[in-house]
């Protein structure tokens, strides 16, 4: 473990849950389990009888995190309790971080500018389940003065993870330098073999480690002009393009379970059973 390992972990749990509500409809659920999947509130559906979240916190326990910042909405903080005993539970000690309102990531992000404080920090989403390899490799990385974002493989997440090559095409590559720095998010790409690397096609999931660098990007970001949210990833093109921050790109082979829709619960109960085999 490097010396320049970091000890904080912030996720995102916020998210409003829209096509996870809106697909539904009539899928067999525990009534448990829709209680959270009518609400939209993802990390907290039940998976093999403990909330999505549980799963993460261990995994980030697994890879030396030792603090993670849950943020929330308002309607949220009535789980507080059960959040802090889940974390006791996995290793890590949790508190809450309230987005007011659900004004974009790069909002969100900003939200937990008092609990990173002066160090680094791993940023994750609450829907998303990144395996310990996946964190060990932005939670060991070398220098604190740059920035991280995890490159996972487009042919190993088609291979291991739970959603088809079809739905990857919805994700975000990267365009990188010859050192693997960051160059551009790119967004739904038409043709992802444009941006083929030695190490393969770079998908961007949003696990990155951040230095305080990015509160002031997303200060400084403007809302998106179609959808009208402050987005991270617009906040980190930002500080690429300002060089407040170079992003090293860090490939990894590994896999990302997706808790989007809900037929998406089935496959990820499975995988979580299986030890992350598809």
């Amino acid at each position: 473990m490097s010396g320049n390992a970091v000890r904080k972990a912030v996720i995102l749990a916020r998210g409003m849950g829209k096509r996870m509500r809106r697909s539904a409809g009539e899928l067999a659920l525990d009534p448990a389990v829709r209680r959270f999947v009518e609400r939209g509130w993802k990390p907290f559906i039940p998976i093999r009888g403990r909330p999505f979240i549980w799963y993460q916190l261990r995994a980030l326990s697994e890879a030396w995190i030792r603090e993670v910042c849950l943020v929330v909405g308002p309607e949220h903080l009535k789980l507080r309790e059960q959040l802090v005993r889940l974390g006791g539970e996995a290793g890590v000690e949790v508190g809450l971080a309230v987005q007011e309102k659900p004004l974009g990531t790069a909002n969100a992000v900003y939200a937990s500018k008092g609990f990173v404080g002066s160090g680094s920090f791993i940023l994750l989403n609450g829907d998303n389940y990144y395996p310990e390899e996946a964190l060990k490799a932005l939670v060991s990385a070398g220098d604190p003065g740059r920035c991280y974002v995890a490159g996972f493989s487009l042919e190993k997440l088609v291979e291991r993870s739970n959603f088809t090559p079809e739905r990857v095409k919805a994700f975000s590559v990267m365009l990188v330098d010859e050192e693997f720095n960051l160059v551009r998010i790119v967004e739904k790409p038409e043709d992802p073999e444009r941006y083929r690397t030695r190490r393969g096609i770079l998908v961007n999931m949003n696990l990155w480690r951040f230095n305080p660098l990015i509160f002031a990007a997303c200060e400084l970001v403007e809302p998106h002009p179609v959808r009208g949210e402050l987005e991270l990833t617009a906040a980190v093109q930002l500080m690429v393009d300002r060089g407040m921050c170079a992003v090293k790109v860090v490939p990894v082979d590994s896999y990302v379970l997706d808790l989007t829709y809900a037929s998406d619960i089935e496959a990820v109960e499975r995988i979580l059973g299986s030890g992350g085999k598809a």
